[in-house]
């Protein structure tokens, strides 16, 4: 079954406003894939599970025709307030059943969703709604962001983030396994096209205020989980490490830019022009 989490208006403005999208650098290894098996210029990208919508603007610049689509109105609205670009466009649907007629696509994304979906029914209909030579891309991080700040012990810094993510780890979803990459890294070995890539460990540094990469962190299904179960617990646990952090990093102010490291990882597959096998449960 598809789990659905992250609808409500509030959790999607944060999330508009705190999650981070992949870097140009990223995309750009999506590019590439799909300039090898498709010819410019690419005509329709589908992003799946687009939330808010950072991913699918990114991807605007680059198709004729852009869809993000979500199961939740209220993150699907969030996107709409910002999609100034005249060739996106939003769809409401579970991903599992994309309004796109078979061999229509040329790209389908799923950024930081995947591992949300029924895995097996959604590669199915990718694979209806892909062209021969389409390609998907799935792209997801690791919660095991490491922070460095100037001056700064950065083992100590660190230290305090962990000891966040494994506060939280028992509110993780058992959906999700040990750990999403194995989601992923199953994906990749199931998928029965010859032509795919995985990379398992892509380093990303953005800088952002400290407040942002907290309410990042704050965004996320755990704290979520702890938030629904005990507000108090979830509020004093952020004040806690707000402090430590401040402490550790020598300042007084919450909006002091620190640099986040964020580990990604990706499946890249291109659908043949002719299978002679299919995707299965």
């Amino acid at each position: 079954m598809a789990y659905r989490l992250f609808e409500g208006k509030e959790h999607a403005s944060s999330y508009w406003r705190y999650r981070i999208a992949p870097s140009d650098h990223l995309i750009q290894q999506v590019l590439d894939f799909l300039e090898k098996h498709v010819s410019r210029p690419f005509e329709l990208a589908v992003d799946v599970g687009c939330g808010s919508g950072q991913g699918t603007l990114l991807l605007a610049k680059h198709f004729v025709s852009v869809v993000g689509t979500d199961v939740s109105p209220a993150q699907l609205e969030e996107a709409l307030q910002h999609a100034k670009e005249s060739n996106i466009t939003y769809r409401q649907c579970v991903a599992e059943e994309l309004p796109f007629a078979d061999s229509s696509v040329d790209l389908v994304t799923a950024m930081s969703a995947f591992h949300w979906f029924d895995r097996p029914r959604f590669l199915r209909e990718v694979h209806r709604v892909l062209k021969p030579h389409g390609c998907l891309a799935l792209l997801n991080y690791t919660i095991d962001m490491e922070l460095s700040y100037p001056d700064c012990c950065l083992h100590s810094l660190n230290q305090v983030c962990k000891e966040f993510y494994a506060a939280l780890h028992p509110y993780r979803s058992p959906h999700l396994g040990v750990s999403s990459i194995d989601l992923y890294r199953e994906a990749y070995e199931t998928i029965p096209y010859p032509d795919k890539e995985w990379q398992e460990c892509v380093w990303d540094r953005l800088t952002m205020p400290l407040s942002s990469y907290m309410g990042l962190v704050e965004s996320f299904s755990s704290y979520q989980a702890l938030l629904r179960d005990d507000p108090q617990k979830a509020t004093k646990l952020s004040q806690d490490i707000y402090q430590r952090l401040m402490s550790v990093m020598k300042v007084t102010s919450a909006e002091t830019e620190v640099v986040v490291a964020v580990k990604y990882f990706y499946l890249l597959a291109c659908k043949p022009h002719l299978i002679k096998c299919s995707i299965d449960d």
